[in-house]
């Protein structure tokens, strides 16, 4: 079975180069509308999202980011997960913040906030658009959390940027389902010589992409970058301590 759905998401692309042109009103207010139409957890809608129009606010983004495509060419889009946002209409209606500071409260939050980039990515692809996630802007979220005047209760969780594609990259290899699909329950019997194929159709795939950079495999990336530890990124948990966030 095939249909135009199917074939946006199965030939999904991130897109880093963008044309010099910005989103049109009309299109960054659909976009707007399809997070809000997302599915929410209990109904508590607590995500927001952040339009990022500023050259100077973009900059600093981008310094964050250490990308230098984020905050050029496009549109750019913070999506927050926001508890803030209950906590007052808890306040103004004389109760306390009751559960809001709990852990369970915030991942329903991040739930939130991640169906809704998701299903915003999905609706500018179909629009002829291109994105890429920027997890990046958690590399200091507490510079972020100042640059966005970010209240408590709230965390910059993704960002997103979005426009006009400039370039037309390879289809990234993923795991065969094999490693990533099971019944029942989870199968963990299997070894490093199992995923010898796969880091060979990765090998090619980098190959081909840019014959002057390093050589990699799958693996080999799991080795070396899950062994590095960034400093900024470390202290997301003392982070979410000092927004209120995850207390319990």
């Amino acid at each position: 079975m095939e249909n135009s759905t199917l074939q946006l998401l199965l030939q999904r692309r991130t897109i880093r180069a963008f044309k010099a042109q910005t989103l049109t009103a009309e299109q960054v207010q659909t976009l707007m509308e399809v997070a809000q139409h997302t599915a929410t957890s209990n109904f508590w809608q607590q995500s927001s999202f952040i339009h990022v129009t500023d050259p100077q606010i973009r900059a600093q983004i981008r310094e964050i980011t250490a990308q230098n495509y984020v905050g050029a060419n496009g549109d750019l889009f913070i999506f927050v997960a926001d508890l803030y946002r209950n906590q007052q209409i808890r306040q103004e209606k004389g109760l306390d913040d009751g559960v809001l500071h709990n852990t369970d409260l915030f991942l329903q939050a991040v739930e939130d906030t991640v169906l809704a980039i998701q299903n915003v990515t999905t609706a500018a692809e179909s629009m002829g658009l291109g994105c890429v996630f920027l997890g990046s802007v958690q590399n200091d979220a507490q510079k972020m959390i100042e640059l966005l005047k970010l209240p408590q209760l709230t965390f910059p969780l993704l960002g997103l940027q979005v426009g006009i594609p400039n370039q037309e990259p390879q289809l990234k290899p993923r795991l065969p389902l094999q490693f990533r699909t099971f019944e029942n329950s989870y199968d963990y019997h299997y070894h490093l010589d199992d995923l010898k194929d796969y880091d060979q159709v990765v090998h090619t795939y980098y190959d081909l992409r840019d014959a002057n950079r390093r050589i990699d495999t799958f693996t080999h990336q799991i080795a070396t970058k899950l062994s590095q530890s960034t400093a900024k990124r470390d202290q997301i948990g003392k982070v979410l301590h000092q927004q209120g966030l995850c207390l319990k």
